[in-house]
């Protein structure tokens, strides 16, 4: 009853005028941001910084406004995931595996305002969790130390191939260049410089922004001038509804109700994310369907089973990644981190005490949560056919137009023509692996999950000075190696073990 009655606290501060003003801004700018290859809820937030001390605001509001900026910016990267296979955030990788596919067939509008729905679901039941079980979550995400979650990353990692069960070597190859390309730059620990060549731009490592246009931007643009060298035209089918109806709707609700299951325990891991969240949430469904409905997989070919969890997974995650931040004081993500510094810049002191200390700006920022995920719904769902339209324009005047937008995100970065060239380079490098049938998902997530997997090796290491037994000495940790090693091993025993008639199709 007391959580309850501090809630309507809250829902009183965010639903003042200006929190709701704030917010509907927040929503906009933040799809804005997410739709867009390079900017990101990070630069965003970490530009209004100095805004919202300028402009006087109180610390809820603040809160309120970047809060609503993240939040959309997990709405806005699934669009052009969706309609040009052009991630704008890193947890849109997976959208575009099977939205991609859906609006070459003409499914653009039901995979837009599906992939909007499932979003909002999964964003609920993550704000809904946050008020139920904040603080005892929160101390289960303390039991992850270096330990759980290097065999955290390996459990992802595993469940990558899974993505193209078909063709598991390749994905691992794929997993493999984007750990390696995770590794330029310099060394946190020692101060070496790797793989940079005496590159001075190369020291700070290969950008997000660059990579994903290059691999995905870039090399669609070369596929494409390929396809009209040789005379074949890419066909899409003519456009149907705009909106999913209650068939399909019903059809996608237990995968998104496990994506945003998944999302939400994700999201409460520092550093882990989105990201990580629509990968196991991917991989866990497509295991599920082809145990349980082998004939009607479309997976790879799109499926709106694996497009419904990978956003309710994503959302999910966004939403619970406060909270650590509300009750422990630790940043989930480069946005909450800077959340946090906004609020010591106030002379608070996030941690368990804020919600006895400051319960307006704790519960006003819960409360907002779940009025600007009714704001995105409200705001995305008429928008689907504005931006399904996208799609009859010509290919050639689409492509080049997307690639000159993202070419201007990735100069704005570091005001460098280098990162222009070296988009190029792996634009090209990325054109020849897919001609090779080599998948970019599972190499664009091994780079960002990289980062994680060494710092968290390295501190494992330096605890046990050295030993290797101690990446499996807690139960956790066990388990998740466990884990991986079944889906890896697993499949393989069955089709030796299994006659042909009984094994499961991985096409």
């Amino acid at each position: 009853m007391e959580t309850l009655t501090l809630l309507m606290t809250g829902f009183a501060v965010a639903g003042t005028p200006m929190n709701l003003a704030l917010a509907a801004v927040g929503a906009v700018l933040g799809t804005m941001v997410g739709v867009l290859p390079g900017l990101g809820p990070v630069n965003a937030v970490a530009m209004l910084v100095p805004v919202v001390f300028a402009l006087g605001l109180p610390p809820e509001s603040s809160m309120i406004l970047m809060a609503a900026i993240y939040i959309g910016s997990e709405y806005g990267g699934r669009i052009s995931a969706i309609l040009i296979n052009v991630p704008g955030e890193a947890s849109a990788v997976m959208t575009a595996l099977e939205g991609y596919p859906l609006s070459r067939q003409g499914l653009a509008g039901v995979a837009l305002s599906l992939s909007a729905w499932t979003s909002f679901l999964g964003s609920v039941l993550a704000t809904v969790g946050i008020v139920l079980a904040a603080p005892v979550l929160s101390r289960w995400a303390l039991a992850f130390g270096p330990v759980e979650y290097v065999a955290l990353m390996i459990f992802a990692f595993a469940c990558l191939t899974g993505l193209l069960s078909d063709q598991p070597i390749k994905a691992l190859l794929a997993t493999g260049i984007g750990l390696a390309l995770s590794t330029i730059g310099i060394d946190a620990n020692s101060g070496v410089m790797r793989y940079t060549f005496d590159m001075p731009n190369l020291i700070d490592g290969l950008a997000f922004s660059t990579l994903v246009i290059g691999l995905f931007a870039i090399s669609e643009l070369l596929i494409l001038l390929q396809s009209h060298r040789d005379g074949v035209s890419v066909k899409i089918e003519r456009m149907g509804r705009n909106l999913f109806n209650f068939k399909e709707m019903r059809f996608t609700l237990p995968a998104a109700l496990r994506g945003a299951g998944i999302g939400f325990f994700i999201g409460l891991l520092p550093g882990a994310g989105g990201t990580v969240a629509s990968a196991l949430a991917y991989s866990t469904e497509r295991k599920i369907t082809e145990r349980n409905d082998p004939e009607g997989s479309r997976f790879g070919k799109g499926d709106l089973r694996g497009l419904a969890t990978v956003e309710a997974a994503n959302n999910s995650a966004s939403n619970s990644n406060f909270i650590p931040m509300l009750t422990l004081g630790i940043p989930s993500s480069g946005t909450t981190a800077i959340m946090l510094g906004v609020l010591t810049l106030y002379n608070l002191t996030p941690g368990p005490m804020l919600f006895t200390s400051q319960p307006e700006l704790v519960w006003g920022l819960i409360a907002s949560l779940f009025i600007g995920n009714v704001m995105l719904l409200a705001m995305n769902i008429p928008l689907v056919g504005v931006f399904a339209r996208m799609l009859s324009v010509p290919a050639w005047v689409l492509v080049p137009f997307i690639v000159v937008v993202s070419a201007v995100g990735v100069y704005s970065g570091k005001s460098a023509s280098f990162d222009l060239i070296l988009m190029v380079v792996v634009g090209a490098a990325a054109y020849w692996l897919r001609r090779m049938q080599v998948p970019m998902a599972p190499l664009i997530l091994g780079f960002v999950l990289g980062g994680i997997l060494e710092t968290n090796l390295r501190r494992a290491l330096s605890l046990s000075a050295g030993e290797m037994q101690i990446l499996w000495s807690s139960p956790i940790a066990i388990a998740l190696w466990l884990a991986a090693a079944g889906i890896l091993l697993l499949p393989r025993l069955l089709r030796r073990v299994l006659p042909p008639e009984a094994r499961l199709s991985d096409d």
